[in-house]
């Protein structure tokens, strides 16, 4: 059997779809494990791309920290944090938000330190604080950047979530896992297909909220870069 025989009959089955440890159950699961630290990421990423972006000091150390970070392998982390930490909430937690911050901190940086010299000028000519330009200037012209590190960081969390079932807990991992802990390569390919649908989903979502709330002139100019 093909690997989409394998996720078609498993995924098909309707005991999958009810009861404890269900298909919905456990995509509710897995978002949650995605949606936190990709909450904790933006909030520490966003604010400091656009400090450093603004204010130009340490910008070649973040950045490359920051990329350095990116080579640090999530599952090793994790096996780390699990001999100090044992399997607590921090342990499936700190790895995935390790994971997103690099590209969320580094593309917010390019997007405001990339902005037109002329048109901070012309903030500062008219009486806006530092504050305000970051704010009303520097963050709405480099949200189309912003918005590609937060999708990128996404999609990193949503395909690595999968470590919570390292840790005992569930999410799309579970059935990857458990799968192939016991030979049954149905729950591999229809867990492994879901989390592929996941990250499409959110590759949409990205696309959708761009064309919400960048305005078309600056869509125009990204494409064209």
């Amino acid at each position: 059997m093909s690997f989409f025989s394998y996720a078609w009959d498993w995924l098909t089955q309707s005991a999958n779809w009810h009861g404890s440890g269900s298909i919905p159950q456990q995509i509710v699961a897995h978002l949650g494990y995605s949606i936190l630290p990709m909450l904790i990421a933006t909030v520490i990423g966003i604010p400091a791309g656009a400090v450093i972006g603004h204010t130009r000091r340490g910008a070649v150390f973040v950045v490359n920290l920051a990329n350095a970070w990116r080579a640090i392998p999530t599952l090793g982390l994790l096996t780390l944090l699990a001999v100090f930490l044992g399997f607590s909430f921090l342990t499936w937690l700190l790895p995935l938000v390790v994971l997103a911050v690099p590209p969320i901190l580094v593309n917010t940086y390019e997007g405001v330190a990339g902005v037109d010299p002329g048109v901070l000028d012309a903030a500062k000519g008219a009486g806006m604080t530092s504050w305000q330009q970051v704010t009303r200037v520097e963050v709405p012209i480099a949200l189309p950047l912003i918005l590609v590190g937060l999708r990128t960081a996404t999609i990193f969390v949503v395909a690595t979530a999968t470590i919570a079932a390292y840790v005992g807990l569930g999410g799309l991992g579970r059935f990857i896992i458990d799968g192939l802990a016991s030979y049954q390569y149905g729950p591999v390919a229809g867990g492994a297909l879901l989390l592929v649908l996941l990250a499409v989903l959110v590759l949409g979502f990205f696309a959708v909220l761009s064309r919400l709330i960048v305005p078309a002139g600056l869509r125009k100019q990204g494409k064209t870069e």
